[in-house]
């Protein structure tokens, strides 16, 4: 733990748990963050993460993916960030209209016929981040490091052991929650990626499905830059193993040559596996325990990335809410 009591204690260093402390630490509050796992372990280091507000309920969904948008459009293309700015296709299975967030996006409109590949029958285009997330979680580090704050592996088994050693706490624990809190409304979705070397591909390709439910075998191709591409992907719900499933993977890689035969052949790297903290609604609200200050932030399911910076603005202002 901390040497000098912080004035906010965060339990959790992933995405989540990173951008609220610099939210914090930008209002002048000293940081402390402590993690059963450190950050290159986190569920976080593992995500495809392409900014696409759905797969999360909450009627501040639009505010706080809008929010983060902006941020990461900010970022885009800084040296070190792991952020760029990417144009590419949403496609449906279904004949369905574009969504309203993705008309909003830059560089948005309809797909021709002729640019989707079978079984895909609508979809649009549009620019929107994508985040090489171990790079993107150093950049974090090394600005929080620069704000003054701290961060230490621990295990945290309950709050009562931690609330009386900060003014508040953060509980940023994804998928963590679900023991921290006896919260079973959190359930682990395993997701899995491959990592492959990049042939040429410089846009994304995203399957759009329901909003709100992730299909147990969605398609998407995520370029990481020239040299590495991720495909994807899975949605196992309520599986939390971690273990690679080799059926999974090699589903993933049929898939995404379907869409894009120049991956055909392509060399596999490796493979993220994680396990996505679903929740309804997702949690961020402030609560007193016993005289202690709590405020809770998680439960972003498969949208952790993509709510990450407006959930982390409406921590700071709950932390300083009289």
């Amino acid at each position: 733990m901390a040497t000098v009591r912080p004035d906010a204690l965060i339990i959790g260093a992933g995405v989540s748990g990173l951008t609220t402390a610099v939210r914090l630490a930008e209002r002048g509050l000293t940081v402390h963050i402590v993690s059963k796992e450190l950050t290159a372990c986190t569920t976080s280091a593992n995500a495809g993460a392409i900014w696409d507000p759905i797969y999360a309920t909450h009627e501040a969904v639009p505010r706080w993916s809008a929010e983060t948008y902006e941020v990461l459009s900010e970022l885009a293309g800084a040296p070190g960030t792991g952020v760029r700015m990417v144009s590419g296709v949403e496609a449906s299975r279904t004949v369905i209209p574009a969504p309203a967030w993705a008309r909003q996006l830059p560089g948005f409109r309809e797909c021709r016929a002729d640019e989707l590949r079978e079984p895909f029958v609508s979809g649009w285009r549009y620019t929107a981040p994508i985040v090489d997330m171990p790079v993107y979680l150093d950049h974090l580090l090394r600005r929080l490091t620069s704000m003054g704050v701290t961060l230490a592996e621990g295990a945290v088994s309950s709050l009562d052991e931690v609330t009386g050693l900060a003014d508040v706490v953060v509980n940023c624990t994804g998928i963590g929650a679900r023991e921290l809190l006896g919260d079973q409304s959190v359930t682990p979705v395993r997701g899995q990626l491959v990592a492959m070397t990049n042939p040429g591909i410089t846009e994304f390709f995203a399957e759009h499905t329901a909003e709100l439910t992730e299909e147990p075998d969605i398609t998407y191709i995520l370029p990481q830059g020239p040299d590495v591409v991720l495909l994807g992907g899975s949605a196992e719900d309520r599986v939390d193993s971690l273990i690679l499933d080799k059926t999974v993977a090699d589903g993933i890689v049929e898939r995404c040559v379907a869409v894009e035969p120049a991956l055909a052949g392509a060399e596999v790297l490796g493979h993220r596996i994680g396990l996505r903290p679903h929740r309804e609604p997702v949690r961020v609200e402030r609560e007193e325990r016993d005289g202690a200050t709590v405020v809770h932030n998680y439960g972003h399911g498969g949208a952790g990335v993509s709510l990450s910076w407006g959930c982390a603005s409406d921590v700071a202002r709950l932390v300083a809410a009289p």
